[in-house]
């Protein structure tokens, strides 16, 4: 049972700008120091505020170093709308291991995905900047959650999982925008007395969301019992 962007998860090399050289080690981890550095500035002050000099003091690495790894600030806040994508399809295909069945594999992805929001709430403001700062990011960013989405409602399909009438590509981005949506409005707009944001989504959103989600993917049966 396929997870959102299974398909497009493959791992790909990682080179230097500079030298055209595979990152060491170490190389990967100042790049990893250099993309935390950037979720933070970019999601406190926004592309148009932030810096490379930012990113870098914040990283505790030098400016100069910067450009062995990322060849504009462009290019940095590119890879980490790629990385939050990974991310968080990584978080959702985790969680979705082990359901029995596509409906239990559906709490379960969105699980995973409501964590990975928790935790790193800049996934939408970077997202939402790369319509404008990168319009082709932003494509690759959904269309990668999209096709494995699409694939894994397909199989469930045929497995007599989901409701075979209905348009696995319409449902995928259905069920991602809701999704998107909700953890908008109940994680990053919801705060406590004190003004803190939640640390998970409310149980009872998560069961009504749910209940919605299973009552729009299962297979519809007539009075003999037989699948429409």
């Amino acid at each position: 049972m396929s997870a959102p962007g299974d398909l497009l998860d493959e791992q790909q090399e990682l080179v230097s700008p500079a030298t055209g050289r595979p990152l060491t080690k170490r190389g990967e981890a100042t790049r990893r120091r250099l993309l935390e550095a950037a979720e933070a500035v970019f999601a406190e002050q926004g592309y148009h505020e932030a810096s490379i000099v930012k990113i870098t003091e914040r990283a505790g690495i030098g400016l100069g170093t910067f450009y062995l790894y990322f060849d504009s600030k462009q290019t940095i806040f590119e890879a980490l709308v790629i990385d939050l994508n990974r991310r968080v399809r990584h978080s959702m295909s985790e969680a979705m291991e082990g359901a029995s069945s596509r409906l239990e594999a559906e709490r379960a992805g969105f699980a995973g995905f409501f964590r990975f929001t928790a935790e790193h709430p800049a996934l939408y403001r970077v997202v939402r900047e790369a319509e404008f700062v990168s319009p082709e990011t932003l494509r690759l960013h959904y269309t990668r959650i999209v096709e494995g989405y699409e694939a894994g409602l397909r199989a469930a399909q045929r497995a007599g999982d989901v409701d075979p009438q209905l348009d696995p590509a319409v449902a995928a981005w259905a069920l991602m925008g809701m999704g998107e949506l909700i953890g908008m409005r109940f994680l990053l707009w919801e705060r406590d007395a004190e003004g803190r944001p939640p640390a998970e989504i409310d149980p009872v959103v998560f069961d009504a969301m749910a209940r919605f989600i299973d009552n729009a993917l299962a297979p519809r049966r007539g009075q003999d019992g037989d699948a429409k």
